[in-house]
């Protein structure tokens, strides 16, 4: 997290904000490591995971606006997996970029308690992703850190294709699911640092919680996944926030295999110039501007 002279938290907006001036990106990088598409030949589980994300973070620090390691990535390989996250984070955030942990956490009371202290006391996160499914007591142990700096990234429209089932159902209110939650995140549920997880493959919807939240007078950030594989356009997504006129600087467009593996099919075995290449035209077609 990034501190005020004397070692106080700045909010989690102003981070964002700070981030993105200094490096002139809103790129996200995601960082998914699969071992079996790892090209480092190294035997070490642990030692694999580290070098390859680490190395392509060192490539792009300077031209992008965060990090988003996707906790079940780490975990399914044990206690290595989990070993190479903490050294994956510790790696970006001396590159002073925010560390978003994607873990959609959400539970009872107590249990949501255990899950924001393990997020950022444990591992240290400048922001996490939490589900809303289960309400209020769910979110507020996440929320309460965010006097201290961090980021909360609720689920609203998420980009996987069955985001449908249930988040664009219709309540007795007339709103889908999700414009109900997005509704709670800029009122009941706010606090500064609060933000919402919302696809690039859900352009409309997107657009309609850009203008709703910005016309909340609150600055809501938006983490956008979906760019690239999953069939989101980033140059569509920053077009979509110029046009409603919310804050580029607070938000943050995530891809992960597109950079992280940009290496594939290209003919070349450097993957962090691969993934710098990726992240610089990724960068051309967002133009978001200092």
């Amino acid at each position: 997290m990034a501190e005020k002279p004397g070692g106080l938290a700045v909010s989690y907006v102003k981070f964002l904000q700070d981030t993105a001036q200094r490096t002139g990106s809103i790129l996200c990088l995601g960082l998914d490591p699969v071992i079996e598409k790892i090209p480092v030949q190294e035997k070490d589980t642990e030692k694999k995971i580290s070098r390859f994300c680490i190395d392509i973070i060192e490539a792009v620090r300077e031209h992008i606006g965060a990090v988003k390691p996707n906790l079940a990535f780490y975990q399914q390989y044990g206690m290595e997996g989990l070993r190479a996250l903490a050294s994956v984070t510790e790696a970006a955030k001396k590159a002073k970029l925010p560390v978003i942990l994607d873990a959609k956490m959400g539970d009872t009371g107590r249990s949501s308690e255990a899950y924001a202290r393990a997020a950022f006391e444990v591992w240290k996160a400048d922001a996490v992703t939490v589900s809303p499914y289960m309400g209020r007591d769910s979110i507020s142990p996440f929320t309460g850190y965010c006097k201290e700096g961090k980021g909360v990234y609720v689920l609203c429209r998420t980009s996987n294709p069955g985001a449908e089932d249930v988040q664009n159902l219709r309540m007795e209110s007339g709103f889908p699911v999700f414009a109900e939650v997005a509704g709670l995140i800029s009122s009941d549920w706010y606090a500064e640092g609060i933000g919402a997880v919302v696809g690039a493959t859900a352009a409309r919807e997107l657009e309609q919680l850009s203008v709703e939240f910005a016309r909340s007078g609150k600055v809501i950030p938006f983490l956008i996944p979906g760019v690239g594989r999953q069939g989101g356009s980033a140059r569509e997504v920053a077009g979509i926030l110029r046009k409603t006129g919310n804050q580029a600087g607070v938000h943050r467009i995530n891809v992960s295999s597109g950079i992280i593996y940009a290496f594939e099919g290209s003919g070349s075995k450097d993957y962090a110039k691969s993934a710098l290449d990726k992240v610089e035209q990724l960068n051309d077609e967002i133009r978001w501007q200092n």
